[in-house]
């Protein structure tokens, strides 16, 4: 699918592949009822039982990640328009090859930045510090030439209001390259049940800075659709691509539309 889209015909390129963790990503939907006999304890000391719904899954293991990831960036690369941008959302394992491979493709002088998005939930090991942050790696096509606006992106509390004017505080600051952001919450409204879902928040900000209305943003690991569903939000217009059936069919009912399979 992306070899048949034209050159230079996207703003902004948003990529979020499998991280390659090597385990099977899974996220469960469940519903709970009111049960007297049922195992969990809720408000007001009511009994109720859960019971699974749906189960979505993945396998995020890759024998040779680079050769499946490499031949997208390439072509992610060619659809870029000349202002354009490209954002690669990794973790910890992969993102230090992603950054060589990326210099060099587009060339060191196209890197912009690396991204931290910083978040707090889950399990924390005892072993060694928690990892809880993934990475985002940001190349511009041309660094003369490329667009970003930093007064259309959603502005954050200072986390010292008391050390700025209150007009500073009542307005709130532009975000740095350390992003502090909640992951989707388990039984918040953007919840879709598809595993390692990111929020629309983290998205708003990247379309936001890196498009203007009526743009195009394509994400090609579209998953749970959450770029798109961004992109409409902040009126521009988008290219989802998704292999996977849960992908399709989450991303297709979040967006109110049909599914497309591709026949090329």
């Amino acid at each position: 699918m992306l070899r048949a889209l034209p050159d230079e015909s996207v703003q902004l390129v948003y990529l979020d592949p499998p991280f390659n963790t090597g385990r099977t990503q899974r996220r469960a939907t469940t519903r709970s009822v009111r049960d007297p006999d049922g195992a969990h304890l809720g408000f007001s000391g009511e009994s109720y039982s859960r019971t699974v719904e749906a189960l979505t899954s993945y396998d995020d293991t890759f024998a040779d990640y680079w050769a499946f990831l490499a031949p997208r960036l390439i072509e992610a690369r060619r659809v870029l328009r000349d202002d354009g941008t490209l954002y690669l959302h990794l973790d910890w394992r992969e993102a230090h090859y992603a950054k060589v491979a990326l210099d060099a493709l587009f060339g060191r002088d196209c890197f912009l930045n690396e991204l931290i998005w910083a978040y707090d939930y889950g399990a924390k090991s005892r072993r060694r510090w928690p990892t809880k942050h993934d990475t985002i790696l940001v190349y511009v096509k041309n660094p003369e030439t490329y667009w970003f606006d930093s007064e259309a992106v959603d502005r954050e509390p200072y986390m010292a209001p008391g050390l700025v004017t209150a007009e500073k505080a009542a307005r709130g600051k532009l975000p740095t390259d350390v992003w502090w952001h909640t992951i989707v919450p388990t039984s918040g409204p953007e919840k879709t049940g598809y595993p390692t879902q990111k929020p629309l928040g983290v998205l708003r900000r990247i379309i936001q800075a890196s498009s203007r209305p009526g743009d195009w943003v394509l994400d090609p690991f579209a998953g749970s659709g959450t770029t798109a569903a961004a992109a409409r939000g902040l009126e521009r217009r988008s290219i989802s691509i998704d292999a996977h059936p849960d992908a399709l069919r989450i991303a297709s009912a979040r967006l109110d539309l049909p599914v497309t399979p591709y026949a090329g």
